[in-house]
């Protein structure tokens, strides 16, 4: 294996991680309202078994969406500088929901009015919500293909975002996410609300497997993904429907561990279409030419002088991942207080 393929490995392991991380906080972020504590509990305290249940992993699992950034910038700087301008709005979008929603999050708890708690719960749902839309749309792009212009760079106007395939993507995404993060509620959450929350999970996924249908059935008909490698492409789009089936079975006999690592495969394998449905090509257009590793890579300097830091910084955030899921596992309120 060369050392770009390793690098392209690294910078598709690191979003995948960040998707399924980041993307159960964007769900309990989206669902918190709907899944706060009942009765005299929300009466007496502003706290929040959503957003309790994913507190102690909230701004941690932000470090592979840095990660992330910083292989993107400093191994792929020709695709950093074509995705970046090209994907400008959708990015300050995210970014501008990740902000808010962290604020919101943080502020919540110190509010002492009930009209100033719902002031930050719409806007944590706005922090999630955002986030999860835009990343959908990216990849709806991504997969779709984009526009080139006649000097080679790569173009992407209103009318590409709001094509029906990539909004379909955009709202398969959301409500993804949705799902995943209730399902992650479920685990970490007592009987009573773990039933709501797979009852709820449940229902989401429902919906997940109805707007993701329209997404295939426009590819199918030539509307949709355009794949470098289709039958790659379709191995893993199967995969990601049995990820969808299985958890929607597991949470309906309340296997919550078995539900919450199925969703976690369904948020991490689109990444994996992205890469293994276009190699080599990391941007594309529809007609399927574009950009491919051996231009959007640095040289093999940069590379070697980069593997040196990513041997130390990678196995670092592994192991803090694995520490702060160990220290915190079990039940919200059995193992920590309340944060929220």
């Amino acid at each position: 294996m060369s050392l770009e393929t390793v690098w392209l490995a690294l910078l598709g392991l690191l979003l995948a991680g960040y998707f399924v991380l980041g993307g159960y906080d964007y769900g309990a972020q989206m669902l918190h309202p709907f899944l706060g504590r009942d009765g005299q509990e929300e009466k007496r305290t502003s706290g929040n078994a959503a957003l309790d249940a994913i507190a102690p992993f909230f701004l941690g699992n932000e470090v592979w969406l840095v990660a992330f950034a910083g292989v993107l910038f400093g191994a792929f700087p020709h695709l950093e500088g074509t995705l970046l301008s090209g994907m400008y709005p959708l990015i300050v979008a995210i970014l501008a929901g990740l902000v808010l929603g962290n604020a919101a999050v943080q502020l919540r708890r110190r509010s002492h009015s009930a009209r100033g708690r719902r002031t930050w719960d719409a806007l944590i749902v706005f922090g999630g919500a955002v986030p999860a839309l835009c990343w959908g749309l990216v990849v709806g792009l991504l997969l779709h293909g984009v526009p080139r212009r006649a000097d080679g760079s790569f173009h992407i106007g209103f009318g590409e975002v709001f094509s029906p395939f990539v909004l379909a993507c955009g709202v398969t995404t959301t409500l993804l996410f949705a799902a995943h993060g209730a399902t992650f509620v479920a685990l970490r959450s007592g009987p009573e609300l773990a039933d709501r929350a797979r009852k709820t999970a449940s229902s989401l996924l429902v919906g997940v497997a109805a707007v993701g249908a329209l997404a295939l059935l426009l590819t199918v008909f030539g509307a949709g993904a355009s794949m470098t490698n289709r039958t790659t492409s379709w191995i893993i789009a199967a995969l990601i429907v049995a990820a969808l089936g299985a958890a929607w079975w597991y949470l309906g006999r309340g296997h919550n561990v078995l539900a919450f690592a199925a969703t976690c495969c369904a948020t991490a394998l689109p990444v994996l279409l992205l890469g293994a449905g276009h190699y080599p090509y990391l941007l594309i257009t529809e007609a399927g030419a574009g950009l491919d590793i051996d231009h959007a890579i640095t040289d093999d300097a940069t590379l070697k002088i980069l593997s040196g830091f990513g041997v130390l910084v990678i196995p670092t955030i592994l192991a803090y991942q694995f520490w702060s899921w160990w220290a915190f596992r079990g039940r919200t309120g059995q193992r920590h207080p309340s944060y929220f």
